[in-house]
């Protein structure tokens, strides 16, 4: 299959794809003899494992170490496990700054009284010091 197939089979745009190709997530693929890449069901499956640990927050370093991971088959899954867990922690600390960031945003929009801006709330409140 070309590049657009591979892409639209894992749900990335084919400019993902070259991305993944050139920091090497992606192995380099054939080419046909009219010089266009050639990908085959391994490469699908690998790019659908990349979109998806994406999707979930991975960075590209732990998406490098999940692959390995994935590809020795044969390991215990105690790294892959202390990868997800401490990626869980940093998912539900971020979420805890996100909750205190919308309770600040609903505390200025509850106390803005629509004046004017010379007297506005939420503008006062960005103004000020944490």
């Amino acid at each position: 299959m070309r590049i657009s197939e591979l892409a639209r089979a894992a749900g990335c745009h084919l400019e993902t794809v070259r991305y993944y190709e050139r920091i090497g997530l992606l192995p380099r693929p054939l080419r046909s003899g009219a010089g266009y890449r050639s990908y085959g069901p391994r490469d699908v499956e690998r790019l659908r494992f990349i979109v998806r640990s994406r999707a979930l927050g991975f960075g590209l370093d732990e998406i490098r170490g999940l692959l390995r991971l994935a590809a020795a088959g044969d390991l215990p899954c105690g790294e892959a496990d202390e990868l997800a867990r401490t990626h869980l922690a940093q998912v539900e600390a971020k979420r805890r700054e996100l909750d205190a960031m919308a309770a600040e945003l609903r505390g200025m929009l509850d106390a803005c009284r629509h004046g004017t801006t010379a007297t506005c709330t939420i503008l006062r409140a960005l103004a000020e010091r944490g």
